[in-house]
């Protein structure tokens, strides 16, 4: 096998055009064993010992369904370098957890789901994007999508969902994009060794923003989630203050983050694909399902998340020795030529679609 003349840790491959990234999928793909990366270097970390890139279809598919095996507690699976101690009290919500932690934050949580709530939460949104699309007709073309339509919409839901008052959207808006900006000179300035100060500020706010109405919820309790999540007891379990917080963290800015990203690529999918608008606006409703898992399995709005094994592993013919990290690349795998049939065209009526 040739030596590799690209580095997915170097943050630059990431701003190569789209077809030389998928060019470059495309040969890790067709490798036999998965290729091996050192870690990016970042401020806020040491540097870590490197990981597997997994980019098939079948060995995400697979780590994902071991998580006994692909841990993704230890150390966090949102990062590549383990998380920092200091960074686990903002950033550790359940998508950095194994069971049994996982399971009972997961429990609390999801009984704080009634049918009522999802049922009004379904009515928030179809008239949050009603009152979002008239003000993108009275404003004409040449606004900007992404802030008027694509972050908008889906920071309204999570903040009107928790109950944060509209005066605080704008601090919740600007917390949550330097937490996801990374090293984007935009959101942090430039100044790389401030990253790790100006992430944790952007947590702590965040979650004290979040501490302080659930300490009002308590004595004074509404129809929001945070109500809801504050005041549960199941079995003499409760939600603490900091898990509260950190799962406050986690909605506003991976289910900010991710729908966002969804909303924006499926507008210039529909743009360079006339065809494909043209389709679903014959049956609007009855193409929906099919063009969303479409749009999402083309974005794959979460580009990637890291594992870390517990023990030693066979995978589909390669072994993985105890304490190793895996990186698993969904939008390699959503292209999978093995799975997929012309996996770069975009067709809302593609079926299967797994």
């Amino acid at each position: 096998m040739s030596v590799l003349d690209f580095d997915l840790s170097d943050r630059d491959f990431w701003a190569t055009p789209m077809s030389e990234r998928e060019a470059a999928f495309d040969r890790l793909r067709a490798r036999e064993t998965p290729a091996f990366f050192e870690e990016p270097e970042v401020a806020y970390a040491p540097k870590g010992p490197g990981y597997f890139a997994l980019v098939k279809h079948a060995d995400i598919l697979e780590a994902s369904r071991n998580p006994e095996v692909f841990s993704s507690g230890a150390g966090g699976a949102t990062n590549i370098p383990d998380m920092p101690a200091e960074f686990a009290e903002y950033f550790g919500s359940m998508i950095n957890m194994d069971d049994p932690r996982h399971a009972r934050l997961r429990r609390i949580v999801s009984r704080a789901f009634t049918p009522k709530m999802i049922k009004q939460f379904e009515t928030d949104v179809e008239v949050a994007a009603a009152a979002i699309v008239d003000d993108l007709l009275a404003k004409g073309p040449g606004c900007d999508f992404v802030t008027e339509v694509a972050a908008r919409l889906p920071l309204k839901i999570i903040c009107d969902m928790m109950g944060i008052p509209e005066r605080d959207y704008r601090f919740v808006f600007d917390r949550s994009n330097v937490i996801l900006g990374g090293f984007d000179p935009e959101f942090t300035g430039g100044e790389l060794d401030k990253i790790a100060e100006k992430l944790l500020n952007a947590g702590m706010e965040l979650q004290q923003l979040v501490q302080d109405l659930a300490a009002h919820r308590a004595e004074h309790p509404t129809g929001d989630l945070i109500s809801s999540l504050v005041n549960a007891n199941i079995d003499g379990e409760r939600l603490s203050m900091q898990e509260l917080g950190s799962f406050f963290i986690l909605l506003v800015v991976a289910g900010n983050e991710t729908t966002r990203n969804a909303i924006s690529h499926g507008l210039h999918m529909l743009t360079e694909n006339p065809g494909q608008r043209a389709l679903w606006l014959e049956d609007i409703d009855g193409r929906a399902p099919g063009a969303v898992e479409e749009i999402v399995r083309l974005a794959s709005p979460v580009n990637f998340m890291r594992r870390k094994t517990t023990r030693d592993f066979e995978m589909n013919g390669h072994l993985y020795r105890e304490g190793q990290k895996v990186v698993l690349f969904y939008w390699a795998a959503n292209r999978d030529e093995s799975v997929f049939d012309d996996p770069k065209r975009f067709d809302i009526t593609r079926h299967p679609n797994p």
